[in-house]
């Protein structure tokens, strides 16, 4: 049996691929992987059989077997270490590229969803055009490290990782703010990682949900 995820039955996003059950549909590509997907609501989401596979009521879960597991970096994690492709077969790149993974969860992606959900849910405060410089701030602080130490390379530490998919699909977030295009070689980054065939197989699978079709792949 093919392990199965959970997704939006309606994504927020309306298809853009900035969901969360994007990076674990693009992991399985990588890896060459069959899964499976469950579609559910946001009223589904708060019932107790979900909350026993999220506690928190989040898209995505993963179920295999007897094993139950939730947050998208741990499930992609999970699969980047059980088959190949996604993590270097040497010792100290594999500990780096999962560092790279925590990187982008931990101290990339923060202030990046703040200004989102900002621009989302207070752009008709008082406070809005006051705050969103101070979020941009910090976005174009995390944004200048991260272009320094990408650099003129390809990927973030050799050949591409999962630490690349994950800083990728956090940085796709930022689509449409202009700040990604302050920094010519993060944007090169991010399009090279839209190009991958795998990212691009991903990308249609959970397009097709918004439009109406099946939910597996």
């Amino acid at each position: 049996m093919a392990p199965t995820i959970t997704a939006f039955e309606r994504s927020p996003d309306r298809g853009k691929g900035l969901a969360r059950d994007m990076r674990v549909r693009w992991a399985f590509e990588e890896a060459g992987q069959p899964y499976d997907v469950r579609l559910v609501s946001f009223e589904q989401m708060r019932a107790p059989a979900y909350r026993a596979l999220h506690p928190f009521g989040q898209i995505p879960t993963f179920e295999e077997g007897g094993l139950t597991l939730f947050e998208s970096g741990s499930i992609v994690l999970h699969i980047a270490e059980r088959h190949p492709g996604l993590l270097p077969d040497d010792a100290n790149a594999r500990a780096r590229a999962i560092s790279w993974i925590f990187a982008a969860l931990d101290t990339v992606e923060p202030p990046i969803v703040d200004r989102s959900m900002a621009t989302i849910v207070e752009r008709d405060k008082p406070w809005y055009e006051a705050r969103l410089p101070m979020l941009d701030d910090r976005v174009r602080k995390r944004l200048g490290q991260l272009s320094t130490r990408l650099g003129d390379t390809d990927w973030l530490d050799g050949a591409f990782s999962a630490g690349d998919l994950m800083m990728v699909t956090v940085l796709r977030r930022l689509n449409g703010s202009g700040l990604l295009e302050e920094h010519p070689n993060l944007a090169a980054y991010v399009a090279r990682g839209e190009a991958r065939p795998a990212f691009k197989r991903a990308f249609e699978a959970q397009l097709v949900v918004f439009t109406g079709g099946p939910s597996s792949v």
